[in-house]
């Protein structure tokens, strides 16, 4: 028997395992696969993603094998995120393969070992659990949470539609070693069969892509090296001499998002709850937080510390977040398209981003520390991210959420006497009096 067993060993399904372990939950974590791939489709953390490593005090391990760029995008169009309210104002370039190799060994630490080659290929729920049927055999558990991508099994099996809007285009990519790289990195460079990056992420290797807006390929058929080169070639007029591929793949923009996200005690999350391109590079990002967001919530109630109605506030607060980013990415896809009408909107857009205020928004949208839940306290502070404030006794607001429980913080002058911080950093209640700062955990 087991508290929760979870489908996909990935970043989402990683991040929720060490969410249950530190509310005290027994984990089962499964994965199809017979190991890790080490490719990767992601190459990046965003800030909301890095505050939240941080506040469960595992941040500096990524930020030890990442590469800060105080940056972001919208349609290739640069966003400034130095200015940001928060310490991580970058994105940090860290591949996908890298990041999961760092969340597994963070979960290993706290007692989970992935269970490879073990497919979830049907279940059973009752009032008293679920009975999980598996390639590896059947195991008892309370709740089962589908962290198994976009095609997820478990999505499947519990009958839950994926509505959204088909493929209109193919991307292609690579990584390869470059012959003749670029001076600079190339990032959505626009031609007149599509865009195309080339960006650098390590002393001998590059990611190539090449967005295609004049055909829409099976996602599904086999792809080679060639298929990406003569993409390059005849979008970019060159190879840049690329060779020696480590990884190829293809995507589209497709965009789908599940009815819902629970049906009993079954739970979505990341591309099992949501598939979009990715633009702004918010997948991973978005399924991270989806797990933090659903194991906090799933690990009070295994305690008995809240009551079962707290899980439907997972579907309440990430549904509309997915919602918005499927919304964006689409937005960013149509930003994209060759043609003269596209890049007169696209000069129109850039003038637009280049003043703060419009900056400042879509910054806050793509890095998702804008996100506010709805709450029930009418204060302007409730339901947004608790700021990684600098306490009194030396410590951070952050170093308080170590362990995933509620904190308090109670000021001594200003506006407020007290804030009430959920497990995933965000603001739940708020008791205002004529005080402020004075902070303490």
């Amino acid at each position: 028997m087991t508290d929760v067993v979870i489908a996909g060993a990935g970043p989402t399904g990683l991040m929720l395992a060490a969410e249950l372990r530190l509310a005290g939950a027994e984990v089962t974590l499964v994965d199809r696969l017979a190991e890790r791939s080490g490719e990767s489709r992601a190459g990046g953390l965003h800030p909301r993603t890095l505050e939240v490593l941080d506040q469960r005090g595992v941040v500096d391990r990524f930020l030890a094998a990442g590469r800060p760029v105080q940056a972001g995008h919208f349609s290739a169009l640069r966003l400034d995120f130095s200015e940001l309210d928060t310490r991580y104002g970058f994105t940090l370039l860290l591949m996908q393969a890298e990041i999961e190799r760092l969340l597994e060994e963070w979960v290993a630490e706290l007692g989970v070992h992935v269970r490879w080659s073990t497919a979830v290929t049907g279940f059973r729920q009752s009032g008293e659990g679920i009975d999980v049927e598996t390639s590896g055999g059947t195991i008892h558990a309370r709740y089962l949470v589908g962290c198994d991508g976009g095609h997820s099994a478990v999505r499947k099996l519990a009958g839950i539609g994926f509505p959204g809007t088909d493929a209109t285009m193919t991307a292609v990519l690579a990584d390869v070693e470059l012959d003749d790289p670029p001076a600079e990195w190339i990032f959505g460079e626009r031609r007149e069969h599509g865009d195309f990056a080339v960006i650098g992420f390590g002393p001998d290797w590059y990611r190539v892509v090449v967005d295609q807006y004049d055909f829409v390929a099976d996602r599904n058929a086999p792809i080679s090296f060639e298929e990406v080169r003569a993409a390059l070639l005849r979008v970019a007029g060159t190879d840049y001499g690329m060779r020696d591929p480590r990884w190829v793949s293809r995507f589209n923009d497709a965009a789908r998002q599940a009815e819902r996200y629970r049906d009993g005690r079954v739970f979505l999350a990341g591309d099992a709850a949501h598939i979009h391109f990715p633009a702004g590079g918010q997948g991973l990002n978005t399924g991270v937080q989806d797990a933090v967001n659903l194991g906090w919530k799933l690990g009070a109630v295994l305690a008995g510390t809240a009551p079962e109605s707290l899980l439907d506030t997972y579907q309440t607060e990430r549904y509309p977040v997915a919602e918005r980013v499927l919304r964006n990415t689409m937005a960013q896809t149509a930003l994209s398209r060759p043609g003269p009408h596209t890049d007169a909107l696209r000069a129109e857009f850039a003038e637009l981003i280049r003043q703060e205020p419009v900056n400042r928004a879509l910054a806050g949208l793509i890095s998702a520390l804008d996100i506010r839940y709805p709450a029930t306290d009418p204060h302007p502070l409730a339901g947004r991210r608790m700021p990684d404030l600098d306490l009194d006794d030396s410590t951070r607001v952050f170093s308080l959420l170590h362990q995933a429980k509620p904190i308090e913080v109670k000021f001594a002058e200003g506006e407020l006497e007290a804030v009430g911080v959920r497990p995933d950093g965000y603001v739940g209640w708020v008791s205002p009096r004529v005080a402020g700062p004075h902070q303490g955990g």
